[in-house]
């Protein structure tokens, strides 16, 4: 199996360059090796985007559609051999990855009919003979980084609003699930796409991000990730004033008030917190309970959680995959053993599961005091923490206790309280009686420490376009 880089319109084979192991996190056997781009591979990058800026951006928005539509359209068609590719390499359900492939077609669709309303505007002028126009242009060539738990979605959100907009796009996918970006791009260039509009390189991310965020050509950063990272990369990008958007880690609390069916809501709780083995950006993970209920809500979400089947992704009757990696496995036993070393009870699991690959059980603390790591660092794995809580001001306390701030939710019958959480929680997007937050029509992005800028929604094509005020005066000369 082979694993391409995509530069000039052109496949790049791997042909003596250094190569990295690709794993299938449910086993650990390597699947193929994947190419680490050299500058030589960079510098054709850039060139072949800047080469196809000036057409790209003067492209109506219409036809600029057109290509993603019709990538969209491929991409349903080849929406199994996708997901097969996605849960080899990255380990989640195939259930959820065909889900996931679905929805990285239906951000082309959004994306192609958004810019269509791209709108300027003209505005009243003070004298007769003025005209005053706003226009919305390309920003220009975008450098974008994506992760590894969202193989399709991620690099997806940042290919079809970049492109939809008029920019060009050299994307650094990561090189822990290439197969499925390289599928996605093959719809892309099948699409008739024009050469150096898209290009997709790999390899070793810190030389990547300097090389590219150092390229005079380089005009717009969008990055997801860890928040060292991100920060990281947004101090490049501030060198030469390029613009960012920056959707980082978070760390997200979940209230849960007395007033609703406890059962149900542990059980829908409990499903979403390991789903994709909690590997997940907005992953619930600090369960808040008012103390009425917090007994039976962590008898039910213990009991859901232990029911759960885990294996290999791509068994039908698997709910819950490996993680994606071995240092995702190194991160849980440190929080736990840390959380427990310092009184806190282990209610569920707390060990890797003892066969091939990554696999962890899930797992769930409680009486976890504030200052462990467990409750101030994204676990980023299938960790639950459930703590009680006796009002909802203290509750709002304890959900924006962190300078994470990318995803909440709560759980409430109360309408004033409804009002009350959407007013002072601290997030970016924050679910009211549901996890259903991200969609792409929908505004996604952090605040505080989590990030800024928005992804998807209209929000998500406005990042890419530059804002120009022209003031024509009546001819005087």
């Amino acid at each position: 199996m082979d694993v391409n880089q995509y530069i000039a319109g052109q496949w790049q084979k791997l042909d003596g360059r250094e190569a990295l192991p690709l794993l299938n996190p449910a086993n650990g056997l390597e699947i193929a090796k994947v190419p680490v781009a050299t500058t030589a591979d960079l510098d054709l990058a850039l060139s072949a985007a800047a080469d196809a800026l000036p057409g790209w951006r003067r492209t109506s928005p219409i036809e600029r559609g057109s290509y993603l539509r019709r990538a969209a359209s491929l991409i349903r068609e080849r929406q199994e051999e996708i997901a097969q590719l996605l849960t080899l390499e990255q380990g989640k359900i195939i259930a959820d990855a065909r889900a996931e492939v679905l929805a990285a077609a239906d951000l082309l669709d959004w994306f192609a009919e958004e810019a269509r309303r791209s709108y300027g505007r003209l505005m009243p002028s003070r004298a007769p003979g003025w005209r005053q126009s706003v226009i919305q242009e390309p920003v220009g060539i975008v450098a974008a980084f994506s992760p590894w738990n969202f193989p399709a979605t991620a690099p997806m959100r940042k290919i079809a609003g970049s492109l939809a907009a008029g920019c060009t796009c050299i994307i650094k996918p990561s090189e822990e699930t290439p197969l499925t970006a390289q599928a996605l791009t093959q719809a892309l260039h099948d699409s008739g796409l024009p050469r150096g509009v898209l290009n997709v390189v790999y390899g070793v991310p810190s030389m990547i991000s300097t090389y590219l965020l150092d390229s005079p050509e380089v005009r717009k950063l969008s990055f997801t990730g860890p928040t060292s990272v991100g920060k990281h990369l947004g101090e490049l990008a501030a060198k030469r004033s390029i613009r960012t958007t920056m959707e980082l880690g978070g760390h997200a609390p979940v209230l849960v008030f007395d007033d609703v069916d406890v059962d149900a809501v542990a059980e829908l709780a409990a499903r979403n917190k390991y789903r994709n083995a909690g590997q997940v950006c907005v992953s619930p993970t600090r369960f808040y309970v008012q103390e009425s209920a917090f007994d039976r809500f962590t008898e039910k979400f213990t009991e859901t959680a232990r029911a759960l089947t885990i294996g290999d992704g791509s068994n039908e009757t698997v709910q819950m995959g490996p993680l994606a990696n071995d240092r995702r496995i190194t991160t849980m036993e440190r929080l736990i053993t840390q959380a427990t070393d310092s009184g806190a009870k282990l209610a569920l699991g707390g060990a890797r599961i003892k066969n091939a690959g990554f696999f962890w059980q899930p797992s769930i603390l409680t009486d976890v005091s504030d200052d462990a790591a467990a409750m101030n660092e994204e676990p980023f794995g299938p960790l639950a923490v459930i703590s009680p809580f006796e009002n909802t001001d203290q509750a709002i306390e304890k959900a924006n206790r962190l300078s994470y701030g990318l995803a909440a939710y709560a759980f409430t019958k109360d309408a004033d309280r409804i009002v009350q959480i959407g007013d002072e929680v601290e997030a970016g997007a924050i679910g009211l009686n549901t996890y259903a937050i991200i969609s792409a029509e929908t505004p996604f992005g952090g605040l505080k420490d989590s990030g800024h800028g928005s992804e998807g929604g209209i929000e998500g094509l406005q990042s890419y376009l530059a804002t120009k005020f022209v003031s024509q005066s009546p001819a005087q000369f």
